[in-house]
């Protein structure tokens, strides 16, 4: 059966898989959503078996419906090789009575890498197949992983550039080097004197600019997105979940059929959507645990159903999820609003003029597989500390924020379903936040003396992708206000 994909804000909207990743944001500022999430028809006596590559062509060749079996595996083979370290790409390691999804052993150590790394070859295939003649320019914001991910991915990459816009104050010092020592001669990093809600509306605004668009065009441009909201971004997540229940199953730690519990860190709202997909598929999810860390902003939608954004932004020692307006939130807004994409528009329009908007009972009703809770900065530490002392496992902030946040799950509910926690990046990404939680002495050792000590703490290798930029020079130095950053892209690309 053929998927097509609309916006939600304009149900008449229709597009096939290749021309709804290709624009990124449909034209009315919508997101493209399937028109119906497909079912996982494929026994898992016979999923247990797969390898990574194997699950993710069942899984997507469901959703992408118009790309042939050869498009779709040669995109496939292209990103899941040698990038990753680990031949299972996506390992579960059992500690402290959890499952946790280790997400993070691609070339930039954080989980956007697996989709990332399968994005660029989606969207140049996407552009093949509808004859598009100009050059895609990939026009993304960050709040510390998207950015080098998606730099990594597109560096170089033939009939494209790439454009990453980052809170200058926001990011970790490895997060900030991986971006600015980027290599490829179609990548440009500004950071922003801002945050990076700032930074995303900055972007959105971009690509709803009808004049710019235009200019673009008339220089053989046109942008798309590699944030979540790209659906060619969040279809590659949903594998993971399934890859996940597989594992468990074929090494006997569950039963066929058998009900998990999610947990996701989550920010953007992209990484538990994706898990929510999977469940709509017919993966036997029960419970999907969404974590929050100070800019609790979905645990009080899920407590109140009302989201609001109009509150302190605040920079948190997990920066990835310092977001105050969760754009993925939207496409399960759709789904629970029957798919009137009216009532989705106008709430997002709220939104963007109040600073908020609630939902009606009957669509909070039907956010019952949703638990929401937050960890404060505190709890973060703890939990990486005790994890360490308690099982010798060392997680990174975005994780620990996961870990304890299920922790309060299980504590007020005292369901203790096998348990799946995505581990959402390495701890070597933060390693001052991850090594001060554990002992405080470490505070005056310098970054990448740091790096060295957890390696032996914790007894893991350092990552290829730490070694690399040691010495790298700095190629990126552009900082600019946020009312100035259409005129970087414009000078990046000549227009």
């Amino acid at each position: 059966m053929d998927i097509f994909y609309n916006s939600t804000r304009n149900s008449d909207v229709k597009v096939k898989a290749s021309e709804a990743i290709l624009k990124g944001l449909a034209d009315d500022g919508g997101l493209f959503v399937p028109q119906s999430v497909p079912a996982l028809d494929i026994d898992m006596d016979t999923l247990k078996d797969m390898n990574y590559k194997e699950v993710a062509y069942a899984v997507m060749s469901k959703f992408f419906t118009d790309f042939t079996e050869d498009e779709l595996k040669h995109c496939i083979d292209s990103a899941y090789d040698e990038k990753f370290d680990t031949e299972e790409i996506a390992p579960l390691v059992y500690a402290d009575n959890a499952y946790y999804l280790e997400l993070f052993h691609g070339a930039t150590i954080a989980f956007k890498d697996m989709a990332l790394s399968i994005l660029p070859h989606l969207l140049t295939t996407s552009a093949k197949k509808n004859n598009v003649k100009n050059d895609i320019v990939i026009l993304t914001a960050t709040s510390g992983d998207t950015g080098k991910a998606a730099l990594a991915g597109f560096a170089d990459v033939k009939g494209t550039k790439i454009i990453v816009f980052y809170p200058k104050n926001g990011v970790s010092p490895i997060q900030e080097l991986q971006m600015v020592t980027q290599k490829g001669d179609n990548t440009f990093v500004v950071g922003i004197n801002g945050n990076f809600d700032e930074a995303q509306t900055g972007v959105k605004k971009m690509f709803n600019d009808k004049e710019l668009a235009k200019a673009l065009d008339d220089a053989h441009f046109q942008f798309s997105s590699a944030n979540s909201i790209n659906i060619g971004r969040l279809i590659p997540q949903v594998v993971y979940y399934v890859y996940a229940y597989a594992n468990l199953y074929a090494n006997e730690k569950i039963k066929k059929g058998e009900k998990i519990n999610v947990v996701v860190p989550t920010g953007n709202f992209g990484n538990i959507l994706a898990a929510f997909y999977a469940k709509n598929m017919g993966l036997p999810i029960d419970k999907l645990i969404c974590a929050s860390n100070e800019n609790k902003v979905l645990f009080d939608f899920f407590k109140t159903g009302t989201y609001d954004k109009n509150r302190e932004f605040k920079l948190t020692s997990s920066p990835s999820m310092d977001i105050l307006i969760s754009s993925n939130l939207e496409r399960l807004i759709y789904l629970i609003a029957d798919k009137d994409s009216d009532k989705t528009k106008a709430l997002m329009s709220a939104l963007t003029n109040d600073g908020k908007y609630s939902i009606t009972p009957d669509m909070q009703k039907k956010l019952d597989s949703f638990y929401g809770n937050f960890a404060n900065e505190s709890e973060t530490a703890e939990e990486i500390k005790r994890v360490y002392e308690d099982c010798g496992y060392i997680m990174d902030t975005h994780t620990a924020v996961a870990s304890a946040v299920y922790g309060k799950y299980t504590k007020e509910t005292s369901d203790n379903k096998t348990t799946v926690i995505a581990s959402t990046a390495s701890p070597f990404k933060f390693t001052r936040s991850v090594m001060n939680a554990i002992d405080s002495k470490y505070d005056s050792f310098g970054d990448f003396e740091l790096v060295d000590e957890l390696s032996k703490l914790g007894n893991v290798s350092v990552p290829k992708a730490i070694e690399e930029i040691r010495n790298a020079d700095i190629r990126h130095k552009t900082v600019c206000d946020i009312d100035k950053m259409e005129d970087e892209v414009k000078k990046f690309l000549s227009i």
